[in-house]
């Protein structure tokens, strides 16, 4: 389970650093943008995937695209959730976009319907809708549609993105490390187009403290992954083990370093989001 605590912490500790680069007056869009060039070359070094041939007819195009776009894209708009809406809210809203693949589960991949995960799923729902009217202790104030629209966005981006690597990972002929490759590949393209777009034609300021933060914002990305899948072949017998353990996992260490850290403020039905949330997930996994 060590493999799983790491994937924890560097999750939240990504979260964590978006945050605290905001609240430093660091460009928060430019710093999400320049993790990506370490992310790509620790997956070079640490996951080893080997030479890659990009004209191989049986690559998934139609998969590496949509995320090589989401990946960049949706990490600007989580840095903007948890600007606006706070890291608890953007955090759970992370961990519960799991409903969408169990959906896709169900519905694209033809799994057994349980009446386990339909009564999870059922929960989820409710915490979700309990997330939305949390308080606005640490949110930014003058933004109250932004602060539900984003962790909405997250939400949905989050479960597309799930459900597009889970149909990566059912090509057997490529190595999964290899697919990894090339997604953090077309993610640093779609980065530096991005980049390009906030300097010369939004007139941003090149800011290079996050040239820097973004550096090791993207040795917390890639260590998020890289633990998770060791967790997973740590312990390949009981992938709803890892599965669980790293949601509830996040949406807490999410929590209390939104309470301690940051000063976000829980009401009464935010915490029953939180119970809900760690419930929804435990139904799901083990009924």
């Amino acid at each position: 389970m060590i493999f799983v605590f790491l994937s924890v912490i560097c999750s939240v500790l990504v979260a964590i650093c978006i945050k605290w680069a905001k609240g430093r007056g660091v460009n928060h869009l430019q710093l999400v943008l320049w993790n990506y060039p370490v992310a790509l070359l620790m997956t070079w070094v640490f996951l080893n995937p080997g030479p890659v041939s990009w004209n191989n007819p049986i690559l998934p195009w139609n998969l590496y695209l949509p995320l090589g776009i989401l990946l960049p894209t949706l990490f600007l708009i989580i840095a903007l959730s948890i600007e606006y809406s706070g890291i608890v809210k953007t955090e759970v809203a992370q961990r519960l976009s799991l409903f969408i693949p169990l959906t896709a589960a169900f519905l694209l991949f033809g799994e057994r319907i349980e009446s386990g995960k339909i009564t999870g799923l059922a929960v989820g729902v409710i915490a979700i809708i309990c997330s939305i009217g949390w308080s606005k202790g640490g949110e930014k104030s003058g933004k109250p549609t932004s602060s539900i629209i984003y962790p909405a966005i997250v939400f949905i981006g989050m479960g597309c993105i799930d459900v597009l690597f889970k149909q990566v990972a059912q090509h057997k002929e490529i190595p999964y490390t290899a697919s990894m490759l090339i997604i953090f590949a077309l993610a640093l393209l779609v980065a530096c187009g991005c980049l390009f777009y906030l300097l010369f034609w939004k007139k941003q300021k090149f800011d290079v403290q996050s040239m820097f933060g973004g550096l090791v914002l993207g040795v917390f990305n890639f260590g998020n992954i890289m633990f998770y899948m060791k967790a997973h072949r740590a312990i390949p017998e009981n992938p709803s083990i890892v599965f669980t353990s790293m949601n509830i996992g996040v949406i807490a260490f999410g929590a209390l370093a939104g309470i301690f850290l940051f000063k976000e403020k829980l009401s009464i039905l935010n915490k029953a989001g939180l119970g809900l949330a760690v419930i929804s997930v435990l139904l799901i996994a083990y009924l």
